[in-house]
């Protein structure tokens, strides 16, 4: 116990920051809870590929909202037009 005593002493935390000591440019911090399956999937790949989980997953993201440039009303009007046509086979 005496060692813990002597350790406050001789360290000063009171001006300490919680957080990463050097912020990464261009990334920010959260905390999500992702399904244990999908991370773990992700950390499987990332290990057979040599890189990061959190880059990986980065990654699939990026690619999936850079798949389908155009308009959210295009988009619609294209889903709407497709079940049109299936409700008036159907009928």
């Amino acid at each position: 116990m005496k060692k813990s005593k002597d350790m406050l002493g001789e360290y000063d935390f009171s001006r300490g920051k919680r957080g990463a000591v050097i912020p990464q440019q261009g990334k920010t911090r959260i905390t999500i809870c992702i399904d244990t399956d999908i991370l773990e999937w992700f950390r499987d790949e990332a290990e057979r590929e040599g890189q990061g989980y959190q880059t990986a997953m980065n990654q699939a993201l990026r690619n999936y909202i850079k798949q389908d440039k155009r308009p959210i009303q295009d988009i619609v009007r294209k889903a709407v037009r497709q079940e049109l046509l299936k409700s008036r086979k159907a009928g």
